[in-house]
């Protein structure tokens, strides 16, 4: 009989949880899925990208994945091994300047503030007049089937960070 890892049943997790928000909620809208094995490592990768409803200047992913090494430890139950997952959230804005940086990393040090977070700016060479603002926290452990109650709370903590950064942006397209 076909035991699903921990990757497979904290995938399906997050997908009925936003899945919900998107379908049944309507609070926000699933804009792109990858669920992907990678052959050349064979590890897993899940990501869903996610809008606000009526907020489209944030986007928001939720990204987990598993290395052949976790999947091959819980698959032949190795002794001594912790299998799990690596959680990664991410958001994506379009700013003019960087001058939001500093109220962008204030926001993300208050509402996770045990995380470390780190902003990625980018732009196409002779287009500067839009910049993109890729924030991603990492998160310092792994999570398993015991961290399952704890995914909707971590979904609404996205969804209020991203509803914050949405007020910065709109802050920044007033000025």
């Amino acid at each position: 009989m076909f035991d699903p890892t921990i990757f497979d049943n904290l995938k399906v997790a997050l997908e009925n949880e936003l899945y919900d928000l998107d379908n049944l909620d309507q609070a926000i809208h699933i804009t792109n899925r990858i669920d992907r094995l990678e052959m050349s490592t064979m590890s897993r990768v899940f990501m869903l990208r996610f809008e606000l409803t009526g907020e489209k200047r944030i986007s928001a992913e939720i990204e987990l994945t598993a290395s052949m090494q976790e999947l091959a430890a819980e698959i032949l139950e190795l002794s001594g091994e912790n299998p799990g997952c690596v959680l990664c959230l991410r958001y994506i804005m379009q700013m003019k300047d960087t001058v939001s940086c500093s109220e962008v990393e204030r926001i993300m040090a208050e509402m996770w503030p045990e995380q470390k977070t780190v902003q990625q700016i980018s732009y196409i060479y002779g287009s500067e007049a839009m910049m993109t603002n890729t924030v991603e926290i990492n998160f310092n452990r792994k999570i398993n089937e015991n961290h399952m109650r704890d995914l909707p709370e971590l979904v609404r903590y996205m969804m209020e960070a991203a509803k914050r950064l949405g007020e910065v942006m709109e802050l920044q397209q007033n000025e």
